[in-house]
């Protein structure tokens, strides 16, 4: 007797549709458990972040400045760059020279995006008054400290 293709569909992920109601339950189970559990005043004192039994001073925002996220973002740009690359190496053979072509036109394309942030500035970390003064106005290139 032949099972329908619904009856071999369950009978060949019975498995996970258990595991799934079972995570689910205890994610639900938990989040119950503590809202009953958990106690339920709402002191003043309950806001407040806890020290250790230390007062705390001055704030706790520090002002960083927007480099460290642009070194950042440039850091999982260009690693997603070798995370793509290396998939493409590993099935070259099959992609013959169509994906050679994709492969180098995108690292074409991230190259140009390199150079235009270097163009920019977006990876000077000088201020721009060092700028200035490292740059000497009548000539247009960087002075000699040692001849001053």
């Amino acid at each position: 007797m032949r099972m329908s293709t619904s009856t071999e569909v369950i009978a060949h992920h019975w498995a996970f549709a258990i595991f799934l109601i079972i995570a689910i339950g205890l994610c639900c189970l938990m989040l119950v458990g503590g809202w009953y559990l958990g106690g339920r005043a709402r002191a003043r004192s309950k806001n407040t972040p806890f020290e250790s039994g230390i007062d705390s001073v001055g704030s706790a925002r520090l002002r960083l400045s927007a480099k460290f996220y642009l070194v950042a973002m440039f850091f999982v740009i260009f690693d997603v760059e070798a995370l793509y690359l290396y998939a493409w190496s590993t099935s070259i053979r099959e992609s013959g020279w169509v994906g050679f072509v994709e492969a180098a036109i995108f690292i074409l394309v991230l190259l140009a995006g390199l150079v235009y942030l270097v163009r920019i500035g977006a990876l000077d970390w000088t201020p721009a008054r060092s700028r200035r003064t490292l740059v000497n106005p009548e000539t247009d290139s960087p002075t000699n400290r040692h001849m001053q």
